[in-house]
């Protein structure tokens, strides 16, 4: 497994955490050094663990919203708290810190964390909504070229 893919689970294991204990954001940093001591051990993505983190909460309103607009049959807090976490992650990496991660890769990480740690349909969910969301960024570059 790479050490990025590990790092991405602990980012995720710490959001959905912290998410499911009502965001407190006095607790995210004892979560996330936590869970990076426990599943971490070794590990040289530390700071992509904690650039990630930080990311989706510094942006998780516009990351909700990206998420509800792309699944609008599923209100966010009927989305599984994996899921959900998962997806927030899926969005960061593709809308707000799109020159770091490939779009690609972004998104079969994404399926892979939700087929993990998720129900049975996770990961078809996950690359659903994912997949929408690459459709039309590539419509709206296809846009700026024609231009």
């Amino acid at each position: 497994m790479s050490s990025r893919h590990i790092a991405r689970s602990i980012a995720m294991q710490t959001l959905f955490e912290w998410d499911f204990n009502a965001k407190d954001q006095t607790e995210l940093a004892n979560i996330m050094d936590r869970n990076i001591k426990e599943f971490g051990v070794g590990i040289d993505e530390v700071d992509f663990i904690h650039k990630t983190i930080k990311g989706v909460v510094d942006n998780i309103e516009e990351i909700d919203k990206i998420i509800a607009k792309y699944a609008p049959q599923w209100p966010l807090n009927q989305i599984t708290v994996v899921d959900r976490n998962v997806l927030r992650i899926g969005v960061y990496e593709l809308k707000i810190d799109k020159k770091e991660i490939p779009p690609k890769v972004a998104i079969n990480e994404a399926i892979e964390l939700a087929k993990n740690y998720g129900g049975p349909t996770s990961g078809k969910f996950v690359n659903g909504v994912l997949g929408a969301i690459f459709n039309d960024m590539k419509g709206d570059e296809d846009k700026e070229v024609e231009k």
